[in-house]
């Protein structure tokens, strides 16, 4: 009697979730259908940047000839440099060429302008500034994917509220109904008995259309669920405040936000001066000191001593296909050369780890190409499951009707 209880509960607690499961999916099913299919092509948005400014990336290693010093680069290149220098990238791909950062006064950008130089003659490649049609689709691509374009109509739509934060708040909560499809859509997976197991775990493709849709849907979004998952949670992040705060404090990572902060600065025009009143040491000689404390392969990014300041930072990155997003970081006297700070990824607490990746892991840029693989197929699946997910409803719609056809049928013969 109580086994009978128990199997009604679960076949009730099944309809519900399988309820949530539908309207959700049927709700934020076309924006899903629109963040889902952008979000795969942006899986790889740095490579086709790059692929479409190879020239800025890319060099040729000549043969026996080593790279030049910074400080050579940097002379042989002054005249292309516009601004005071921030920073410099020294990649550890022998074709890839060297970066300088630098910063007009009154730029406000994020980042500055970026100039390319060929490592081994000190030749200049162009900047970051140039017009590039692939970073110009990829921006709207990213646009459509956030803000579903929103943020390119200047007129509010919605009383006060900006285009950009309404575009936010649909692509958020979708993403959020997303989340709970994925988590509803693995409850309801579960076979009724054990012996099904196998069956929910491959797709038939020698049955109908009916059959493999119902297969595509289920099978595939199992497969992916545990990526489909975190990107889902990490989505709203950017979205909502309370949701960003609520995720921050639940990993135990929130800080409250101070007003103002200290201002940034530029380097000089020299590197030599970079610190207005420090005299650097060559950059090699830093890098040294780096290498003793993160010994294994991978590319630097160099942040000079800003307004009088005497403290040089080199955040390190490991190399590889499976090697990951995050980076190694470390603080250096600039003046002595002595380690004034040592943070290294891994060392760090699981909260802070996950708190500090949370875009690595919207993105798939956690483990190099070999997650951005993973999440670049997982998301071709998320685009498919609105349209799967779909075709399930209407044929479960279809249903009765065909039902009640044949019974009329059925009736009018035995009349």
């Amino acid at each position: 009697m109580r086994k009978a209880k128990n199997r009604g509960t679960w076949a009730k607690t099944r309809k519900f979730l399988n309820d949530i499961h539908l309207w959700a999916g049927l709700i934020s099913g076309l924006v899903l259908l629109v963040v889902c299919l952008t979000g795969t092509i942006y899986v790889y948005n740095t490579e086709i940047r790059e692929l479409a400014a190879s020239h800025l990336y890319r060099v040729e290693v000549p043969d026996g000839k080593s790279r030049l010093t910074v400080e050579t680069l940097f002379k042989e290149g002054a005249e292309f440099v516009e601004g005071k220098i921030t920073g410099v990238k020294i990649p550890f791909e022998a074709d890839r060429s060297f970066q300088v950062n630098a910063r007009k006064e009154g730029d406000r950008s994020r980042f500055g302008t970026t100039y390319f130089f060929n490592p081994y003659t000190g030749a200049y490649l162009g900047n970051s500034k140039e017009p590039n049609s692939a970073a110009e689709f990829m921006g709207y691509l990213f646009s459509l994917h956030r803000w579903l374009l929103l943020d390119k109509i200047e007129e509010p739509l919605i009383g006060n509220l900006e285009n950009r934060t309404l575009g936010s708040y649909i692509t958020g909560t979708a993403t959020i109904l997303f989340t709970i499809g994925v988590l509803t859509g693995l409850v309801i997976w579960i076979p009724k008995k054990a012996r099904y197991w196998r069956q929910g775990l491959k797709i038939k493709f020698t049955s109908n259309w009916k059959r493999i849709n119902h297969d595509l849907h289920n099978t595939l979004a199992f497969y992916s669920a545990i990526v489909l998952f975190i990107m889902g949670v990490t989505g709203p992040f950017w979205s909502f405040p309370w949701y960003r705060e609520g995720l921050q404090r639940s990993l135990g990572t929130y800080q409250e936000r101070s007003e103002g902060g200290p201002g940034r600065g530029g380097a000089k025009s020299e590197i030599q001066e970079a610190s207005g009143e420090v005299e650097l040491f060559p950059i090699a000689q830093y890098l040294k000191i780096v290498d003793r404390e993160l010994a294994y392969d991978g590319e630097y990014s160099i942040n000079l001593p800003q307004n009088g300041g005497r403290e040089i930072s080199v955040s390190k990155k490991k190399a590889g296909f499976f090697a990951p997003a995050a980076s190694d970081r470390i603080v250096l006297d600039a003046v002595t050369g002595e380690v004034k700070e040592l943070a290294i990824f891994r060392d760090q607490p699981f909260n802070q780890r996950v708190a500090r990746s949370i875009k690595a892991l919207h993105i798939g840029d956690v483990y190099g190409s070999f997650s951005k693989l993973l999440y670049f197929i997982s998301c071709l699946i998320a685009t498919s499951l609105p349209i799967t997910g779909t075709l399930i409803w209407i044929n479960k719609m279809k249903k009765p009707k065909q039902r009640k056809k044949k019974e009329k049928k059925m009736a009018a013969a035995a009349i």
